[in-house]
């Protein structure tokens, strides 16, 4: 493992404070108030970040993840096909380089993800025959791996998506490797698992299409089968890789009630919007959807038309409008990403496309929505 350098702590708390004053005051400057400032009153503002921000390969994403945002989530380095690509050999240099840019800019730190059907290393899911290990080594592996991860972390991550994706719209368990082997029971040993490792650290489930009132049943359910099996469960994650047209607004603000009445938080974990048209069979947030190319589906190669932006504004400021109503029960919203052309939507479900779903676009300005986004928050 790499050695980090340690810096004096004055010089640590000079360099946030002066960096946090110049940012506010360029953000200022562009009338744009940072949104820490208004929506941080109550609940932590997040950004998924990149291994090429982190390393200072983007300072323009650096600065405005600096200015606006009070907690970071790594997009991919802490995923565990990059933190164990072979079973015993751990390799954490690139999420300790996120930590150490997260720390000196004092920003919260979100683990993402320890259990997950996608994104493994190949060797997760098989053992010397070729076949899925039984279910005694897959508890192994599972322990084996959450201990040695969340400990490596212990005291720096304020929480972590303990399991990711893992249940279908309809509210079925997804048949992913560890349900196959270990059975429904593989929830609670996960959660057990992750606070064993760092007791202090908050725990989250975290899905996507979580308005379909299928998925919402299960994970009301699910809240209270971890709680009366005496697991920590602090809040669930709606990712919120939201469309023009979904999710329909109703039913995500039930599924937001029904969460909170469980008594958990509710964070809003990968919010983005989708504004291209879909193609037939499209669905959900799966990264294994993969469509051909069609310039039907890449409409606004040259920018979103009057009316594309006005439905884009409307859209945020619905969304932004329920987190606000909700607020005294919202852990945190994160965005996943900083700016229009690092979005993984530019490339998924159909590659090459030309997408506009985040707050700041390709020239790293602040898009308009940000000043009325702001004002929800301060009425």
């Amino acid at each position: 493992m790499k050695r980090m350098t340690i810096k004096p702590i004055a010089s640590m708390i000079a360099i946030v404070l002066v960096a946090a004053f110049a940012n506010s005051a360029m953000a200022k400057k562009k009338n744009v108030t940072p949104l820490k400032e208004t929506l941080g009153k109550y609940f932590t503002v997040g950004v998924a970040v990149n291994v090429d921000q982190v390393n200072g390969l983007e300072p323009k994403a650096v600065d405005i993840i600096t200015t606006h945002f009070n907690s970071v989530v790594a997009e991919n380095c802490m995923k565990p096909e990059n933190l164990e690509p072979a079973e015993g050999k751990f390799s954490f240099e690139e999420a300790d380089r996120f930590i150490e840019f997260a720390q000196e800019r004092n920003l919260e730190i979100i683990g993402h993800v320890l259990v997950w059907h996608d994104q493994n290393a190949p060797w997760m899911f098989v053992n010397k025959g070729g076949e899925l290990p039984n279910r005694e080594e897959m508890i192994q592996r599972m322990r084996t791996y959450i201990n040695t991860v969340v400990g490596h972390f212990k005291g720096k991550v304020k929480g972590w998506d303990v399991i990711n994706e893992a249940i279908l719209d309809d509210g079925s368990y997804r048949e992913s490797p560890w349900l196959r082997a270990i059975g429904p029971e593989y929830f609670e040993l996960a959660f057990k698992f992750a606070h064993e490792a760092d007791p202090d650290a908050e725990l989250y489930y975290n899905d996507f299409s979580m308005s379909k009132p299928g998925k919402r049943a299960t994970v009301v359910k699910l809240i209270k089968k971890l709680k009366a099996a005496g697991c920590r469960i602090d809040a669930i994650g709606l990712q919120s890789h939201n469309g023009t047209d979904y999710p329909d607004l109703t039913e995500y603000e039930n599924s937001i009630r029904a969460f909170i009445d469980c008594g958990v938080k509710v964070q809003f974990t990968e919010l983005d919007l989708n504004m291209l048209p879909n193609p037939e069979g499209f669905g959900g947030a799966s990264i294994t959807q993969n469509f051909e190319f069609q310039e039907k589906y890449n409409p606004y190669a040259k920018g979103l038309t009057k009316e594309a932006q006005q439905l884009f504004n409307e859209r945020y400021l619905a969304f932004f409008a329920l987190y606000n109503k909700y607020r005294d029960h919202v852990r945190r919203v994160t965005l996943w990403g900083v700016c229009d052309h690092n979005s993984w939507m530019n490339n998924w479900p159909i590659p090459g496309r030309t997408n506009y779903p985040l707050l700041f676009d390709r020239k790293y300005q602040p898009k308009p929505v940000i000043n009325d986004i702001n004002k929800i928050f301060s009425e």
